[in-house]
């Protein structure tokens, strides 16, 4: 993996967004500098092409990045996330840090993410967001009584797919892009005592569903989604939901229209800082 970085004055932190936000073999992270009025902007590729395009564009430099000191990159762990009443989001890598965490928040079933290469904490607007909207939609099923199904594409770091589990999903799949996400989800999904969720390696806009699931979550660029959505509505059983994030809010429209197009009904669309998040169904196919 290779990390594009620069520094850049803080009121460019939206441009930022817009320029590199949507592309889809890099990840983009901003991060603030404590007293000054500047940020340092990186993009972690995987591939040095891609880097190195990007260091032609905007200038800055590259550095290639071992996965195995990806750890020790950051020297403050990130705070824990509180989802409704019934989950928290912790750093916790390993087994005496995550009883410590379940020791700490004894009501709440604790989901352990360090933070590695794959996107996902539970920290970002998107992450975040659908990790309520699953809570709220699992709630009423399993108070029915009703088994469940989810899928999580574009999983990073297994998050979704993690939770769907411990909600009670009796069957949850989540795939990626990122072959390094596929193995980082399996390694969490060990730690978080979910063995039974599956992840494969997946690109999506060459995927034919095979099956289908009653929660299909898609976090993913926008790009993408507008790309995909034949695909994601395949991947919805009847009557069931289909979740988008990763949308930037001045992308929304142009993607909701895109999707809408194909056939999501929106029902819900929830806006976080910069980014929207869209639940709805699918429209019934006339025979």
């Amino acid at each position: 993996m290779y990390v594009w970085s620069k520094l850049s004055a803080s009121q460019w932190a939206d441009a930022w967004e817009e320029c590199l936000g949507s592309l889809r073999d890099a990840t983009l992270v901003i991060t603030s500098i404590p007293g000054r009025k500047t940020i340092r902007v990186e993009a972690y590729c995987t591939t040095h092409k891609r880097a190195k395009a990007i260091q032609d564009e905007f200038g800055g430099r590259i550095r290639e990045l071992k996965q195995q000191n990806w750890a020790a990159m950051s020297s403050q762990k990130p705070p824990p996330v509180k989802v409704r009443d019934t989950f928290v989001v912790c750093d916790a890598r390993t087994d005496a840090e995550l009883a410590k965490a379940r020791r700490a928040f004894p009501k709440r079933e604790v989901i352990a993410v360090p933070a590695d290469m794959a996107f996902g904490t539970g920290h970002h607007a998107t992450t975040a967001t659908v990790l309520r909207l699953l809570v709220d939609l699992a709630e009423p099923l399993h108070a029915a009584g009703k088994k469940w199904s989810m899928a999580d594409l574009g999983c990073g770091s297994g998050i979704l797919a993690i939770a769907a589990a411990k909600l009670g999903a009796s069957r949850v799949w989540g795939c990626d892009y990122d072959p390094a996400s596929v193995r980082i989800s399996k390694e969490n999904a060990a730690r978080n005592e979910t063995p039974k969720v599956r992840f494969s390696k997946i690109d999506i806009l060459q995927w034919e569903p095979e099956q289908t699931w009653d929660i299909v979550a898609a976090n993913i660029f926008h790009d993408v989604l507008e790309a995909a959505f034949p695909q994601l509505l395949k991947a919805v059983a009847p009557g069931g939901v289909l979740m988008l994030s990763g949308i930037l809010r001045t992308q929304a429209q142009d993607c909701l229209a895109a999707g809408r197009k194909a056939g999501f009904q929106v029902e819900k669309v929830i806006t976080k800082g910069k980014w929207v998040t869209a639940l709805g169904k699918v429209k019934a196919k006339r025979g």
